[in-house]
């Protein structure tokens, strides 16, 4: 399976572009500040560059990971590739594996199976593991919504992008 590096490294954006406009004040930016018990004058605070290349960067293994879950294709790599014919032409594998490949290579490769993988994802995986910070800090199911909200959709986008276009 060949990478496609524009569509991954582009959607590694989509956390940032996301989170510009669902934090911003005309959306859920006040509401987050007020529940998060931060002013403007705390959030302007941070150093800006380092927050926005660690979010890329995070954005990067999100896209990587999500890319994962939702090309079915990436598992039945997995499937074969640890075995030790995998990658050489004219094995039993490899002839396998180029035939399920030849078969189905492009089944559920739309956007919208990956943004259902990604919605589903979001809920099984950032939902509990970010309630479950929230609920030990303290934070009450506002704060939870506001930030599982920007997440599903995220995920929605990220999910999307990567099994459209990997």
């Amino acid at each position: 399976m060949e990478m496609n590096y524009l569509a991954l490294f582009g959607s590694a954006l989509i956390p940032l572009i996301i989170g510009a406009i669902w934090y911003s004040p005309k959306v859920f930016g006040n509401v987050w500040m007020r529940v998060a018990g931060k002013t403007q004058a705390e959030i302007e605070s941070g150093n800006m560059a380092v927050i926005f290349g660690l979010t890329y960067v995070l954005g990067l293994i999100l896209a990587f990971g999500l890319s994962q879950l939702t090309n079915h294709q990436a598992g039945v790599m997995q499937l074969f590739a640890m075995h030790a014919d995998f990658g050489v032409a004219g094995t039993d594998v490899q002839n396998m594996y180029d035939s399920v490949m030849a078969q189905f290579g492009d089944t559920h490769r739309t956007f919208g199976h990956g943004a259902l993988h990604g919605g589903l994802a979001a809920i099984m995986f950032a939902l509990p593991v970010f309630a479950i910070i929230a609920l030990f800090e303290r934070r009450g199911a506002k704060y939870i919504g506001v930030h599982f909200g920007y997440w599903f959709l995220t995920f929605i986008l990220v999910g999307g992008i990567v099994c459209q276009f990997l």
